[in-house]
Order: C-alpha cells, then structure tokens, then sequence
C-alpha cells in the first residue's frame, strides 16, 4: 500500500493506548498509510482519556502533544464548511467533513453504525472497523506489521504473541488473523 493512502482515525481508535500504538507505528516509515485528524477528533480522545479511560489530566496532554509532533501533515483543518453536506450520525459529521477535506477514501473506526454506506457512497468514502482494517495492512505488507507487533512486544517486554492477546479484545478479528498467518496460539 502506497504511503500516500489517507486515513481518517476517529477518535476511538486513537483513544485506547494499546490500539493507536499499533496505529500509529504503522503510519512511521516505512508507512502502511498516512493518517489524518482534526482538533476536534484530539479533542474527543482527551475526553475519552480522562473520562471514561481513567488517565490524568497532564497524561492525556502530553499524549495530544506528542502525537501532534509526531505526526504534524496529519491535521485536516478547514473542514467545518463541509460538515453540512454530510449526512452521517450528527455526531460525526465533522469526521466525514475531514475526510472530504483531507481528502481520504477511508475513515477508520469502531463506530460503524454512525458511517452507514448510504451517507458515504455519495462521496466515495468507507468506514473500516480497525480490526478489518488491520487485517488489510496486513495483507498488503505482513512483515511491516509483524515487525511494528515486535517493536512493541520489545519496549513492553513481552511476546509479541502477547501483545496480540493483549489486543484481542478490542481487534479480535486482526489478532486471530495475524495469529493464524503466524502459527501462534492466542
């Protein structure tokens, strides 16, 4: 897969620290894809951290900081204009609208019920779930991600099978995919 393939990340997937690790690393060089946000997407994943994830103020800050650093041609600015053509849930509109702005083909989150098709279609966009997605970047270049699995199992120390395990909950389709090519028992 190009590096130039745009993804928006919705706040769901960035919020969870164990998923958006594994997201982002794919997004380093050598890049899977190139992922795209807004302020309001950072912003809901702050609120996400400090109020339903437990993490302190000054943590959920130096998160957005250095995500923001890391990745700054990420942000999609000027897209509140198009938030009024979309006809996706009302609460994420705006994701759609940065899709269109960024632009990108693909939005990739846990919320699939507020992307229905019939909303997207009309601007060639789809939603992926991140598990479905994952599976796809793994397809197109396994020895990215299995080497991306293996940075995280070394800075944990852990197995990488661990770490899938770790993530099974949340992207369980991904780890039994990734456990199956493997020959790995989860």
């Amino acid at each position: 897969m190009p590096a130039d393939f745009t993804v928006v990340l919705d706040a769901g997937v960035l919020a969870p620290f164990s998923v958006c690790d594994l997201f982002l690393r794919l997004a380093e060089e050598p890049r899977l894809y190139s992922p795209r946000r807004t302020e309001a997407i950072l912003d809901e994943v702050r609120r996400t951290q400090v109020g339903n994830l437990g993490w302190p103020e000054d943590l959920a800050d130096y998160w957005r900081q250095e995500v923001t650093a890391s990745f700054p041609e990420a942000f999609v600015t000027g897209h509140e204009p198009l938030v009024a053509e979309c006809q996706c849930h009302p609460d994420d509109r705006h994701v759609l609208a940065a899709a269109l702005k960024a632009p990108a083909d693909t939005i990739v989150t846990f919320n699939l019920r507020h992307f229905l098709a019939d909303a997207l279609e009309p601007h060639q966009i789809v939603a992926h779930h991140p598990a479905d997605y994952l599976c796809a970047l793994y397809e197109r270049d396994p020895g990215v991600v299995t080497s991306r699995i293996d940075e995280i199992a070394a800075n944990r120390s852990l197995e990488p099978v661990e770490v899938l395990r770790r993530l099974r909950g949340p992207l369980r389709r991904f780890t039994e995919h990734v456990a199956d090519r493997q020959g790995w028992t989860l």
